[in-house]
């Protein structure tokens, strides 16, 4: 399985206590459809998930799956040597096309190494199944456990921005009901706290031509550029979001810089 490598509001403190201690802040709707969703995500568990998976797969890649869960079946919950058996069954299910699965038993090793980077590959994972949700339920059980696995990296290395912002693009692609903004403002705080990161502008780039604000996107692609030239995302994103501008021939130039560019990383 590879690697991907996809600021909140404050009030006064005298207003603060009061809306959260005096009145109900949510409004009917949003709580009945939190109420809805958790329902949803409890209903959708991994033995929900598990048992719709196989019941779609092949007897050949099923008995794959089987014979690793019942070797693990001999084992402790949480015994160390069941780490490669996890392993084994989150490659297999993303090879299958399910990370949903896939991100659950990532998110065992990580519980048993308890290391920043096996908490970042489970919350890639989920995030990947995010994305690729059939359904509303499946996105709603993604987005918890990402959001939880990245909370866990940043608790052991606070300082790695790319947990925050893979953290910020999970509520920017299943946004709360009674905070919409969240994600949006997380990374916006994090341009304020890192104005030289490269990664925070690229992020803040593509959901601006994700949204259609092109003018935006490209000025923070310029402002990346800037810092690192060579970086394959800013070009790559450069050449679609001038592109989208009607900019043919700046966009010619950076799609052929991306090209060579990726072209070199893979050598």
């Amino acid at each position: 399985m590879t690697k991907l490598q996809i600021a909140i509001l404050t009030s006064a403190v005298v207003l603060f206590f009061v809306m959260y201690f005096g009145c109900n802040t949510k409004s009917t709707e949003i709580m009945a459809l939190e109420k809805t969703r958790a329902f949803e995500v409890e209903q959708t568990g991994i033995e929900t998930l598990l048992k719709e998976a196989k019941s779609n797969i092949s007897e050949a890649n099923l008995s794959k799956v089987l014979i690793l869960e019942s070797q693990l079946s001999d084992l402790p919950e949480e015994d160390s040597s069941a780490t490669n058996l996890y392993k084994q069954l989150s490659s297999e299910w993303y090879a299958l096309g399910n990370p949903a699965i896939a991100g659950y038993f990532a998110e065992k090793v990580a519980g048993i190494s308890n290391t920043e980077e096996s908490w970042s590959i489970a919350g890639t994972t989920y995030a990947i199944g995010l994305q690729r949700a059939p359904d509303q339920k499946t996105r709603d059980f993604c987005t918890g456990r990402a959001i939880s696995a990245f909370e866990n990296a940043i608790s052991i290395n606070p300082e790695n921005l790319n947990h925050r912002v893979n953290l910020a693009l999970c509520y920017t692609e299943n946004p709360p009901a009674d905070n919409p903004m969240k994600g949006i403002l997380i990374l916006r705080e994090l341009r304020e706290s890192h104005p030289q990161s490269v990664l925070v502008l690229n992020s803040l780039a593509r959901l601006a031509i994700q949204t259609g604000q092109i003018e935006t996107a490209i000025e923070r692609l310029e402002a990346a550029l800037a810092i690192s030239p060579e970086n394959v995302t800013t070009n790559c994103l450069l050449a679609t979001a001038y592109e989208r501008a009607g900019r043919s021939a700046e966009a010619k130039m950076f799609a052929d810089k991306c090209n060579s560019l990726a072209e070199n990383d893979l050598n």
